[in-house]
C-alpha cells in the first residue's frame, strides 16, 4: 500500500491569519499525536498566475485574503479514517473549532488523494 494524503485550499482573512496559525499549529500537534506522517499548511507567496487558473480564482479569494494550501500525509487511506476518527472528537480541536469565524469554509476545497510519486 502507497502514501495517502489529504489536501486543502482556503482563503484566509489577513486580520485573522495569527489566529489560524495558532490553530493550524494546534491541530497539526493532535494529527501527528494521533499518527499522522506529516502535517503541512503553508501561506500564499507566489499566486498571481496569469496561465493557469490561480489558487485565488479558485477559492475566489477577496482582496484582503490570503491563501492557505495545506496536507496531511498518512500510511495508508485506511490509517487517515483511523487517524481522522481519532482527531475528530479530541476535545482540544473541538475546543477551538468554529471555522467559520476565521475563514469561509464553503469556499474550502478539500480531497483524499492516492500517492503516485514519493521521493
Amino acid at each position: 500500500m502507497g502514501k495517502y494524503v489529504d489536501g486543502y485550499v482556503l482563503p484566509v482573512s489577513q486580520d485573522n491569519l495569527q489566529e489560524y496559525k495558532e490553530m493550524a499549529n494546534l491541530a497539526g500537534s493532535i494529527w501527528k499525536e494521533y499518527g499522522a506522517l506529516e502535517y503541512i499548511e503553508c501561506t500564499g507567496d507566489d499566486l498571481d498566475q496569469k496561465e493557469f487558473t490561480s489558487f485565488k480564482k479558485m477559492v475566489k479569494a477577496k482582496e484582503n485574503e490570503t491563501i492557505v494550501f495545506a496536507w496531511i500525509v498518512f500510511e495508508s487511506k485506511e490509517h487517515r479514517d483511523q487517524v481522522n476518527k481519532a482527531v475528530m472528537v479530541d476535545q482540544r480541536l473541538a475546543d477551538m473549532m468554529n471555522p467559520d469565524a476565521i475563514f469561509d469554509s464553503k469556499r474550502m476545497v478539500y480531497g483524499g488523494f492516492k500517492v503516485i510519486a514519493s521521493y
